[in-house]
């Protein structure tokens, strides 16, 4: 198991049970105490935990405070996140302008989206930009055109502040493909960073219809600022994990509820 994906395994647990110990990493990743350590000790740096005798715990961010890295992120309810994936690019029409923002879940949606004929794509992920930048360079590919928004980056590799927001209100795109850090009733999408929220907002004008794209982990998160409610999104693309209250809930505030089928991945 690579590192990131060691990491991935922790981070899953601290937000399941709150707290890990380095003995239990030690047999659920089949590697020494000093790799678990050197990996707590990485995570710790990047705020994702706090480290603890013997182990460690959930901080106080976890939830509310910044995110952790996009690469500290990318493993977690991957097979979630390529279901949710497939399902979003199917809303997607060849030769259309769509926006990708930043985040895991959209990063899975523009590799979905990488062999839909004449897209045009916006996005303020550096990822985003990376993955379809080298997927053009590959033999006959038919990749889209990128439009990268420019910006400051963020931990999480998006590209926030000022200039991120002129660029995208200057633009209009056909579908917003959006993935957020914390769907709830109240607070409705939420992220850790203030002026990601002012871009997702920026980008969320931009767009005739907003999709989002969250698996089951993200309801209930709540972040510290927020920037859409449940009532302007139009199509919210989750797993079939979802719990039912939830799935209510959304059926009633949302334009349209799909439930990507994670068996099929």
């Amino acid at each position: 198991m690579l590192a990131l994906q060691r990491r991935a395994v922790i981070l899953d647990l601290l937000r399941r049970d709150g707290a890990v110990r380095v003995a239990h990493l030690v047999e659920r990743l089949g590697v020494s105490d000093m790799t678990v350590r050197r990996d707590l000790e990485a995570l710790a740096r990047a705020g994702s935990l706090e480290k603890v005798h013997g182990g460690a715990v959930a901080t106080a961010t976890a939830t509310t405070g910044e995110e952790p890295g996009f690469e500290a992120k990318s493993d977690l309810e991957s097979a979630a996140k390529h279901a949710v994936a497939a399902a979003a690019a199917a809303l997607v029409a060849p030769g259309s302008v769509v926006a990708v923002s930043g985040g895991t879940t959209a990063y899975a949606v523009a590799a979905a989206l990488r062999h839909t004929p004449g897209l045009t794509v916006v996005t303020n992920s550096l990822p985003v930009a990376d993955l379809l930048r080298d997927f053009a360079e590959e033999p006959d590919a038919a990749a889209p055109t990128v439009l990268l928004t420019g910006g400051a980056p963020t931990r999480s590799a998006s590209l926030v502040g000022p200039l991120a927001d002129q660029t995208i209100r200057s633009l209009r795109v056909d579908l917003l493909l959006m993935g957020a850090h914390g769907v709830s009733e109240r607070a409705g999408l939420t992220t850790p960073n203030l002026a990601e929220a002012q871009t997702n907002r920026a980008l969320i004008e931009s767009a005739t219809r907003l999709a989002v794209v969250a698996d089951h982990s993200k309801w209930g998160v709540v972040g510290l600022s927020r920037f859409a409610g449940l009532d302007e999104i139009d199509y919210f693309v989750t797993d079939d994990a979802l719990a039912e209250d939830a799935r209510s809930l959304l059926n009633g505030q949302v334009g349209r509820l799909i439930l990507a089928d994670t068996t099929s991945t």
